[in-house]
């Protein structure tokens, strides 16, 4: 009988054992054979690829599509508007409203997204919106041109923000401090070290920029927490925070942002 009871002992802890090594080997393995960059792209970016404008008119260069835009004549402003990770970029036609009607909206197309090709990446975002940035700066030379963004936007617009010449203003909405504080929110910190390599770092990026920078935060953001913003804020001497109702995506109901150029 104790025979019996120790070889159904042994079994158990063989097979217990089997499990953690299954646990511990499995996402290693998928980890290997899937690549850390395609899980990384997988779980940070949701393009999507819909035909359609949404009234917006499509913004070509040497006729690639890459954005679309509002514009009217002769804009007092140049907004460039750098959007979140998910949809593309007509599907902020509901931004629209929160500029003001006096200047003209450009919304990037990330590459990857909706009808432009590449693969998305932060130095493909980085890349897109710079080109996009001084495009209109030598298109509209001698207007004021600015940056809003919104979640994921705020990276690039905070790496556009140390170009030559810088923006005339900048516009975050629910942004971050460092993307990778706001990943360890949500999950384990070692499995965002090994996985997140798209790291934009928002407060270094913006401690050279002397502009105007207009913070909003979401008090009620569950996908960046309203503290990354209000940490950002605290780091930028020339940002002003304003917090906002709602949860990550309702900035756009009519009242809460004015984005507006000065």
């Amino acid at each position: 009988m104790a025979d019996r009871a120790d070889k159904r002992m042994l079994d158990h802890n063989f097979i217990r054992k089997l499990i953690i090594l299954a646990v511990i080997l499995i996402p290693v393995i998928f980890l290997l054979s899937v690549g850390v960059s395609s899980i990384e792209r997988w779980l940070l970016y949701y393009p999507t690829h819909r035909t359609g404008d949404n009234g917006l008119e499509p913004w070509v260069r040497n006729g690639e599509l890459i954005g679309f835009s509002r514009k009217v004549q002769s804009p007092k402003n140049i907004w460039l508007m750098l959007h979140g990770n998910g949809g593309q970029a007509a599907d902020r036609a509901y931004a629209i409203p929160n500029f003001s009607p006096d200047d003209s909206v450009f919304i990037l197309e990330y590459p990857g997204y909706g009808k432009r090709g590449g693969v998305p990446s932060k130095d493909a975002f980085n890349q897109a919106a710079k080109e996009a940035y001084l495009l209109l700066r030598y298109t509209y030379a001698g207007i004021p041109a600015c940056i809003a963004s919104e979640s994921i936007g705020s990276g690039p617009a905070s790496f556009v923000a140390d170009l030559s010449p810088a923006p005339d203003k900048l516009v975050l909405i629910a942004p971050f401090d460092k993307l990778s504080l706001v990943a360890k929110d949500h999950f384990p910190a070692f499995l965002v070290n090994l996985i997140l390599k798209d790291d934009w770092d928002n407060v270094e990026l913006l401690s050279h920029y002397h502009g105007p920078v207009e913070i909003f935060g979401a008090e009620a953001d569950n996908i960046i927490p309203v503290s990354h913003a209000k940490a950002l804020a605290a780091a930028i001497r020339s940002s002003r925070f304003v917090l906002i109702e709602g949860g990550h995506n309702d900035w756009a109901v009519p009242g809460r942002v004015r984005i507006i150029y000065p």
